[in-house]
């Protein structure tokens, strides 16, 4: 193949959303923000209507909307008036079978067409969505169906005898299960889609009205159902333009699966309220395939996940650039803090920076991100989002912030760790857990929400993750963050991957340990170990790991983050509380 080199793109120079950022932010609203949408002709704002309708109403009806690669690397295209069509016929098999709005409507579907129809459909019925792993086992599924008070179940048969049959008794509000795939049996979804009329009113929808229930793991026991609403599309338009940098004439990849917050609000939100067209790939994470997509659909943003951009690093600068990215203008990453040596070895391999950006289930959309014409710090998650007001908040002794009496005190000189924390009015934000007030109160103090996750703010406004509140390491009087270590380690030539904790000793607190994944080609010896060890001290001083173990298969959420509290349960023998996000969960 005679490619020509990356960064030498052969697309149109395109013109970032926001250039300048000061600017943007001064003038930013929401409310101007929601007048960029359209609104549904009868009133209020609908997801749905957002994402497709009002695309056919504009003149994208035969825009390829969704583009489907399958296991077997076939592809298949639904353009806009198809989808529109098919998301109508599912809900008026919702409205058949007496589903209304405010019902719950799981899915336990990898990555193929039915599941983005079920999710569509599913906001114009007005009635909420829920999408779970497929990889979930019968328990963390169980659990999850009951807290949801799921109504309509959306999976394959082989998914229901594996995972949900066996429950389904303990599972009273679980009316329907709509059974994908092409199959002969009375519950077939496909069946009752080309029996629906392709025609749907969809009913006047207030902004505030629940359309989302998003799952996320708890440390330990019950998972937290976090609870959004139609007008977070609002900040699923805003943010994909400024952070994505998403433009209508873009060809879009989100890794993510839409099992988890990130496939939802930016696999299949938010590109479409832009009139992108959005590739979606069945398969699981392979390299060769993976760079031959881009390179073959001619992808023009990539939205993935540090630890896929770690394994790509690990094949190889070379394996790169066999293919042709020249196309590939924008590259973001999300799920977990990238770390420095991948933005380098990123813009060494591409030709172009990796935009990091932070943010949580419970926020719905991006908070702090790194911009197309905005200088990429490497480490860094970068600027608050226009529309975003962010803080850093003094710790108490727990790490946590301190919170008194209600109160509590910002952070105002650069370089200081405390708890990161977010002004609440963004219209992405969770509205609640389902089933838990009082958890959800405990979310909020002194006017601002808290993250959970310690952060620090450099002297220009950029903000750096150090941890979880719950991850970081008090040794010896100091506080250690494990990603700060992570990423060091990750400089030394031998480490692909690491993951750090906390290990309890009876003179320091706590020692730092690193569980370390090698590259191809090294050797788990004494001598690396020891290497590694040295290597620690002159990079990070105290804060240096005091024991390194080898291990080749960290234990990874499927959304890419190395499960710490997993490594620090084995560690120390503990029970491994809800493991129902792992990556090799089944």
């Amino acid at each position: 193949m005679n490619w020509a080199p990356i960064g030498k793109s052969d697309t149109p120079r395109v013109e970032p959303n926001l250039l300048d950022y000061e600017h943007t932010r001064r003038e930013f609203s929401w409310a101007a923000a929601r007048a960029e949408l359209s609104g549904l002709p009868g009133g209020g704002l609908n997801i749905a209507y957002e994402a497709v309708d009002r695309h056919v109403d504009g003149g994208l009806a035969d825009k390829v909307a969704l583009r489907f690669r399958d296991r077997r690397g076939q592809f298949t295209d639904v353009t806009y008036r198809h989808l529109m069509q098919q998301t109508n016929r599912f809900a008026n098999v919702l409205r058949s079978l007496g589903v209304g709005p405010s019902d719950r409507v799981f899915t336990l579907l990898g990555r193929v067409p039915e599941l983005y129809i079920a999710a569509l459909g599913t906001f114009k019925n007005k009635s909420v969505f829920a999408p779970l792993f497929p990889a979930f086992g019968p328990e963390p599924v169980r659990t999850r169906l009951a807290l949801g008070d799921a109504t309509v179940l959306v999976t394959t048969p082989e998914l229901y005898e594996r995972r949900v049959a066996p429950a389904r008794d303990s599972l009273p509000s679980l009316r329907h299960v709509l059974l994908a795939g092409d199959i002969d049996h009375p519950s077939s979804l496909r069946a009752m889609l080309a029996a629906a009329d392709d025609i749907f009113e969809i009913p006047s929808t207030d902004p505030g009205e629940m359309a989302l229930l998003h799952f996320t793991s708890g440390t330990t026991g019950t998972p937290k159902g976090a609870i959004h609403v139609h007008e977070a599309v609002v900040a699923h338009h805003s943010t994909s333009a400024f952070a994505l940098d998403l433009h209508p004439d873009d060809v879009f990849w989100c890794t993510a699966d839409p099992g988890w917050v990130t496939g939802t609000s930016y696999g299949i939100i938010a590109p479409l309220t832009h009139g992108c067209t959005t590739i979606v790939d069945a398969g699981e994470f392979d390299a060769h395939a993976w760079y031959q997509l881009l390179q073959d659909q001619r992808v023009t943003v990539w939205y993935t996940a540090p630890t896929a951009l770690r394994m790509l690093m690990r094949s190889g600068t070379e394996l790169a650039r066999k293919y042709d990215l020249s196309s590939l203008r924008y590259i973001a990453s999300v799920g977990e803090p990238l770390n420095p040596e991948v933005v380098v070895w990123g813009q060494k391999t591409y030709d172009r920076p990796i935009h990091d950006n932070w943010w949580q289930t419970e926020t719905g959309a991006i908070m702090i991100s790194n911009y197309a014409a905005v200088e990429v710090r490497p480490g860094s998650m970068g600027l608050p989002m226009p529309g975003v007001e962010a803080t850093i908040l003094a710790q108490g002794d727990n790490g946590r912030a301190a919170v008194k009496d209600g109160t509590v005190d910002e952070v105002t000189e650069p370089g200081v760790t405390g708890e990161l924390a977010l002004r609440p009015g963004w219209p992405s934000m969770f509205r609640g857990y389902i089933h838990d007030e009082s958890r959800y109160a405990k979310c909020f103090a002194g006017g601002w929400y808290l993250t959970g996750d310690l952060a620090r703010r450099d002297a220009d406004g950029y903000y750096w993750f150090v941890g979880r509140a719950d991850d970081v390491i008090k040794s010896a009087g100091h506080l250690v963050g494990p990603f700060e270590v992570e990423s060091a380690l990750m400089e030394h030539e031998a480490v692909a991957e690491a993951g750090v904790i906390g290990k309890p000793d009876p003179v320091v607190g706590e020692v730092v340990k690193a569980f370390v994944t090698l590259r191809p080609g090294w050797e788990p010896t004494d001598e690396v170990r020891l290497d590694l060890i040295a290597f620690g001290r002159r990079r990070l001083g105290v804060a240096a790991p005091r024991e390194i173990t080898f291990d080749q298969r960290l234990p990874h959420t499927r959304s890419g983050k190395v499960m710490r509290r997993l490594l620090k349960a084995r560690e120390l023998g503990l029970p491994e509380g809800d493991t129902s996000t792992l990556e090799s969960a089944s």
